[in-house]
This record gives C-alpha cells, structure tokens and sequence, in this order.
C-alpha cells in the first residue's frame, strides 16, 4: 500500500489558496499578503491557514473575534476556488500510472477537509485511483498523528512493514515514523520554506516519475 498527501505532493494548490487569502484580506480592508507569502504557510489545513493569512507569519494567534469574522468568508471563497488555478505536479500522472500498474493499493492521506478534497481530485482527474481518501475532518486526528495512516492501513488489511507514505512535510515524516510505515518525500513541496531533507526522510525525489527506478 502506497499513501500519498495532497498539497504539496500532488497538487501545487497554492495559487487557488493565495487567490483566496488576497480575496479575503481585500474584503477586510487589509493588506493582500501574496503567493509567496502564503506558499510557506500551507500544509496544516485550511482553519491554520487562515489564522497564519490574519496575522501574517507562521505562528502565533489573530484574536477570536477577527478569526470567527474571517474564517467563513475564507470558506466561501475556497469553496468557489477549489481548483480554479491548482494544477497536478509534473510527473504525477506517470507516477500514478507505475503504481496503479504494479498493483499497488493506493490511498489519499491529506489534512484538507473533505469537502476541498473531494472535488479537487474530481477536477483533476485522479480521485478514482486512489481506494481511500482519508481527508483531515475523517477522523479526530490528522498528520502528524499517525491515525490516518493507520486508519488507510486497516482499510485494505495491510500490515504498517508493507505500507509507504509519499508527501512533503515534516508532518508527513512524522506521521509515517509513528505508523510504521517507509517514507519518500518529493523535493518540491510545502515544508514551510525548509529542506524537507533536515527530517530525514527514507528518499527523495524531484518528480514522481521517479517512483518507477525507486521502489
């Protein structure tokens, strides 16, 4: 069984989210904050970006009264930009192709909602290759918390010594160690402007064409 992330992994959704962070910022009167910006903040699901799009940086916490004003108008937005402007990674499509051929079970662990997940796979055309998708509001827990995996694994009566996680996070790293499970990162995801190197993943790769000289 081979599981693998969303954003960052498979799809660059960065533009549609940006779009919709500048959206926001502008119905509030603010200051647009930029792709650039917002690229680093990605990879803990949608309620963190928001809060990260509020106070412009990484950590910390806008006040309650300016996250419960903004968070549904974010809401709104995304849901109206879900795969607008996202686009497959290079790669994807022949990486998927190998391992659907080689007979993997293959299975989508990400922490976006369900109802962003579900219809972005749709418009891009992969959600049918995947026998499981496993969305950050399936279960009470999300990466790095090893459950999803887990939960993806119990799925298809897999044992954790014959699974593999492929993201680019050090959630993703985590995630899988807790699990288990053998972890490859690609090199060009969402890691917070980090080296997803520095969590010493058991790969990585530049492009998921690779999968095929790799595995």
């Amino acid at each position: 069984m081979i599981l693998i992330d969303v954003d960052g992994t498979l799809v660059d959704s960065v533009p549609d989210l940006a779009f919709c962070a500048d959206e926001l910022m502008r119905q509030l009167g603010r200051q647009a904050r930029g792709e650039a910006q917002v690229r680093n903040w990605v990879g803990n699901g949608v309620e963190r970006l928001v809060r990260r799009i509020l106070i412009g940086q990484l950590e910390g916490e806008p006040s309650d009264a300016d996250f419960a004003r903004a968070y549904p108008i974010f809401l709104a937005l995304y849901a109206e930009n879900t795969a607008e402007r996202s686009r497959l990674y290079p790669g994807v499509s022949e990486g998927l192709d190998y391992l659907e051929s080689r007979g993997y079970r293959l299975g989508c662990v990400t922490n976006k909602a369900a109802q962003f997940t579900i219809p972005l796979l749709q418009a891009l055309g992969i959600h049918d290759k995947f026998g499981i998708v496993v969305s950050g509001d399936t279960l009470p827990v999300k990466k790095p918390d090893p459950g999803p995996l887990l939960h993806a694994a119990a799925h298809f009566g897999v044992p954790a010594k014959g699974s593999l996680m492929l993201g680019d996070s050090k959630s993703d790293v985590a995630a899988a160690r807790a699990a288990g499970f053998q972890i490859i990162c690609v090199s060009y995801g969402y890691n917070h402007g980090e080296d997803i190197r520095r969590y010493a993943p058991d790969a990585v790769i530049d492009s998921m064409a690779e999968l095929s000289s790799l595995l």
